[in-house]
């Protein structure tokens, strides 16, 4: 099982999502936190279970049809690199 590290930049995404959410609906932006949180964890035990990413070497997850975390499998973590919105142009 590889531990699951979120990079500054993940976890400043994360952090800006829940936040523009939160200004409406504190409840839905925490639920939203919480989704996209767990939408990782299988990565710890099955890496390879998402999609290729559209940069060489990452991995994506889908996870909310408006959000979609990119993460990279290292020999010893899986590097979570970022939080994107699905309209947003990436890379």
């Amino acid at each position: 099982m590889l531990p699951i590290v979120w990079s500054e930049v993940a976890l400043n995404d994360l952090d800006e999502i829940a936040a523009f959410i939160a200004q409406h609906d504190f409840s839905a932006a925490m639920r939203l936190q919480d989704r996209i949180e767990d939408a990782v964890k299988p990565t710890a035990t099955y890496p390879y279970m998402f999609r290729t990413g559209r940069l060489a070497g990452t991995r994506e997850i889908v996870a909310h049809p408006n959000y979609i975390v990119v993460y990279r499998v290292l020999a010893d973590m899986i590097l979570v690199t970022g939080v994107v919105h699905a309209r947003q142009q990436y890379p």
